[in-house]
């Protein structure tokens, strides 16, 4: 029995019952099978344009988990205590990155459809891709893979099993041991992260590179992991579930995240930008130049305006952020620009335009539905709430200034 149950009675029921968690889990699980019914289709008919479209998915949910590991770590080692009531559900999130690893096999599986650098008749007639062989070759890619998946899946462990023993002998050893792993967490996160950028995505195109690139698509996971936050705890409160402990001012600081990545991701973004276009390299502006032409042009646009321009404004006002049903749409709007900033960092490298698939929806749904159901499954028998964590009476009387 916790020392804060006397809380719970103030607050909120913070167990969910079998009924609710089994009804969630049952539609989670229809949504991956549809989704992977949909793949193995496509993988039948059009195994090409299968793994390119598989790729933008796996990419989205993985970077977005990777990007609640961030926020897990960057709370435990500023002592965050307003964010102890959402923390359950990033542990959740978090627990899912061994199923990324899993969700990894296809692109292995597709290596030769997704990487011109995994053909050795390529390479032998391509200087650069000679010169870049002894990092971009199909054993590395694996071998690095593997590891990445490791580091994560070992440090997201090693975290998050700290807060649920917390949950029943409330020792603040845990909050310490959690703390210790963040700090050198953090950095090996943000280096492999990096590199798994590079890899999945960066060597789509061999000849171009970015120093900044692995910060770029980092970013972008951040922003959509803090949205699917937003997302999952209004979906809480609509149902009467967690509607005194997560409160208006909670909201308020999910609101603040939200703005600091999307002026973090302008930031990177425009950055790369500029420096390509101050150096005017064609090795490097080539890039951006099959962007900007046969249709592709649109996304451009559509994400200077909507990835940077439209939530800039909207969540730069204080009441904006206050407004649960204003950020609850701009939530969704973040999760669906974030999907075409992933599919225009994909997709030129095959297509000289825009050629939406129908693919495109299930090579989504097949990796998201997964996590997702992975995600959910975690709540059964355990609290909502980290419910051993000292400073949860602080965390429900919240206050922003």
């Amino acid at each position: 029995m916790s020392g804060h149950d006397n809380l719970a009675g103030l607050t909120d029921r913070w167990y969910l019952d079998d009924s609710t968690w089994s009804k969630v889990r049952n539609a989670l699980l229809f949504v991956a099978l549809i989704g992977w019914i949909g793949c193995g289709a496509g993988l039948a008919l059009d195994p090409d344009r299968f793994y390119k479209s598989y790729l933008v998915g796996f990419a989205y949910a993985t970077f977005t988990c990777l990007g609640g590991l961030f926020f897990l770590q960057v709370m435990y080692l500023t002592g965050s205590a307003w964010s102890v009531t959402v923390r359950r559900i990033v542990e959740h999130l978090v627990a899912a990155i061994p199923a990324c690893a899993v969700l990894f096999i296809p692109v292995v599986l597709g290596i030769h459809h997704l990487y011109e650098w995994s053909h050795v008749e390529e390479v032998s007639k391509d200087p650069i891709l000679s010169q870049k062989s002894g990092f971009l070759n199909v054993e590395g890619f694996i071998i690095r893979g593997v590891v990445f998946f490791a580091i994560w899946s070992f440090i997201a462990w090693k975290i998050t099993s700290q807060s649920l023993a917390q949950d029943k002998d409330q020792s603040i050893a845990h909050m310490d041991t959690a703390s210790r792993w963040s700090a050198p967490g953090l950095v090996f996160t943000f280096l492999t992260v990096s590199l798994a950028a590079f890899d999945w995505l960066m060597s789509l195109a061999p000849h171009w590179y970015s120093t900044i690139f692995g910060l770029y698509i980092f970013a972008g996971g951040g922003w959509t992991f803090i949205s699917t936050m937003m997302i999952i705890c209004q979906l809480f409160r609509k149902n009467g579930i967690l509607a005194k402990s997560i409160t208006v001012e909670h909201y308020h600081d999910l609101g603040k995240w939200m703005f600091a990545t999307t002026a973090f991701w302008s930031y990177i973004a425009f950055s790369q930008y500029m420096l390509i276009w101050y150096a005017n390299l064609p090795e490097e502006t080539i890039w951006y130049k099959i962007r900007w032409e046969g249709g592709w042009e649109v996304l451009s646009y559509l994400l200077i305006v909507g990835h940077f321009f439209f939530p800039f404004l909207v969540l730069l006002a204080r009441g904006s952020k206050r407004n649960l049903g204003l950020m609850f749409g701009m939530a969704f709007w973040v999760l669906f620009i974030q999907y075409i900033d992933l599919y225009f960092v994909i997709m030129p490298n095959f297509y000289k335009s825009p050629a939406p698939h129908w693919l495109d929806l299930f090579g989504w749904l097949a990796p998201v539905g997964t996590v997702g159901v992975v995600f959910w499954s975690r709540f059964r028998g355990k609290a909502l709430v980290p419910v051993g964590d000292l400073r949860l009476e602080q965390a429900l009387g919240h206050q922003n200034i």
